[in-house]
């Protein structure tokens, strides 16, 4: 076992990890990263983000060439070419990391294909690719090594028919009948794509709604939609047995009056949700606490119980985002370098990347409830947007909640064509506490849907050009 002295490590090199990794170097800090793939990139670029976004471009492209018809265009039913589909998605993806592999080269950053684990808190045992060890002694490390699927041992089946979001994403083949279980974003975007792409498609989830936790009235947009795509919708229900038969897989439903007890589907994609992956790291030999669900304790500067090791992105807490462990990543190295730096975000904004989109950041009207707080909340109806006409796609709706009092911008929702680039400007104003005449008096370009935040924001004054609310006295 061979020995050297790094100044900082990064064991993992996703979004958040090769983010930190990059800033570091360009900090002048000598780094290295430990991840076993051969690029930077992380589950995001390889099985997570990027591939589904490129599968779900695709999905919408279909969804139009139908919704065609309506405005006097009609094709031909669309010939899939799932291999060269396949090698299209996988070329995207060998782009970006492989631009990632560049911009760590040219950064002279040390990049170990292997996996780390602690001796000490200064010390890293790393096994590389062929098994061979070494150790690392260390100034300072981010952990990143992000989360993986949830498995539950009752729904365990040893069959290439019962696949993860990895296993779908591989796009080996598109089923005639598709069960996905959980009604997350995972399952509902991988839902959106094998349904464009031919499968009858049946969504179970044991809650009462659809994507647990966001708004009501964002998810009731997207559900309508997602009705007439998906075969079926099972709500407060959960599989409780799956079997292999020759036909495929034989699944048993418990809940609130599914269509029956027993279906059968040629595959079963797995989406309840992921864990971080802090296990096997020897936090143990060190002073780094594991909490709640298997999430690292950190603090405002992503910093653990051990001064000099850090924890970002999936494997330190809620929410699972890619662009939230960047962040993390970027105020943790500047914690190590000195600086005055916190994580303490105001608006993190999430995207479901369905058909609509939905999006929000800063207060929920869930979250306003559960903490009995006094809000405004203004809704525009894309129904009198004259751009979500044009697109035929008045299935919209855009939300402000506002503080009554201050007039503040708290939080918004968007569910739409495009939602996910419209959020943004969301989380400006709030970050930037700009209050609702802020937005209303900043002039946007017509016809865009980007007015609909600015005529959300006059519906707060009871002055909105497009709809008729007069403010209530």
């Amino acid at each position: 076992m061979s020995e050297s002295t790094k100044n900082l490590v990064v064991i993992g090199a996703g979004p958040g990890g090769y983010a930190a990794a990059f800033l570091a170097a360009d900090l002048g800090m000598d780094v290295t990263v430990i991840d076993p793939e051969v690029n930077p990139g992380g589950v995001c670029l390889y099985r997570g983000c990027i591939p589904s976004k490129a599968l779900l471009h695709v999905a919408k492209l279909l969804s139009e060439t139908e919704e065609a018809k309506n405005w006097g265009i009609e094709y031909d039913k669309p010939k899939i070419d799932i291999d060269k589909l396949r090698s299209w998605k996988t070329s995207v993806v060998d782009k970006l990391t492989g631009g990632v592999g560049q911009l760590t080269r040219q950064r002279k950053i040390n990049h170990i294909r292997g996996f780390a684990r602690f001796l000490d808190n200064k010390t890293l045992e790393v096994t590389d690719m062929e098994g061979k060890k070494n150790k690392i002694v260390v100034e300072n490390v981010i952990i990143a090594t992000g989360s993986r699927p949830v498995e539950i041992p009752a729904l365990q089946l040893n069959s290439p028919n019962v696949i993860d979001s990895t296993g779908a994403l591989d796009l080996k083949d598109v089923p005639d009948r598709l069960l996905v279980i959980g009604g997350g974003y995972i399952g509902l975007e991988m839902g959106t794509v094998y349904s464009a792409l031919g499968s009858k498609v049946t969504v179970v989830e044991m809650t009462p709604g659809l994507l647990p936790g966001a708004d009501r009235d964002l998810v009731r947009v997207l559900e309508k939609r997602l009705t007439d795509k998906f075969e079926s919708i099972l709500l407060n229900t959960k599989v409780v047995e799956m079997k292999e038969v020759k036909q495929g897989i034989r699944v048993h439903f418990e809940g609130v009056n599914p269509d029956d007890k027993e279906h059968i589907f040629d595959k079963v994609l797995m989406t309840v949700g992921r864990i971080p992956n802090s296990e096997n790291l020897g936090l143990e030999k060190t002073k780094v606490s594991v909490v709640e669900r298997g999430f690292i304790k950190v603090g405002e500067q992503r910093r653990t119980d051990e001064p000099n090791i850090f924890a970002i992105g999936d494997v330190a807490g809620e929410p699972m985002l890619a662009h939230k462990a960047s962040h993390e990543g970027h105020v943790a190295v500047e914690a190590i370098a000195g600086h005055k730096s916190v994580f303490e975000p105001r608006a993190i904004p999430a995207v479901v990347f369905t058909d609509p989109e939905i999006a929000w950041c800063g207060l929920t009207e869930t979250d306003a409830r559960a903490q009995n707080r006094q809000v405004k909340t203004l809704r525009f109806p894309w129904a009198a947007s004259g751009r979500a006409m044009t697109m035929d796609r008045v299935d919209g709706l855009t939300k402000l909640l506002i503080d009554p009092e201050s007039e503040r911008i708290l939080g918004m929702g968007i569910v739409g064509a495009g939602a996910g680039e419209l959020i943004a400007e969301g989380v400006v104003a709030i970050e930037m506490a700009a209050n609702a005449t802020d937005l209303k008096m900043s002039i946007h370009p017509h016809p865009t849907l980007s007015e609909t935040i600015m005529e959300t924001a006059e519906m707060f004054f009871g002055t909105s050009t497009h709809v008729y609310r007069p403010r209530r006295k």
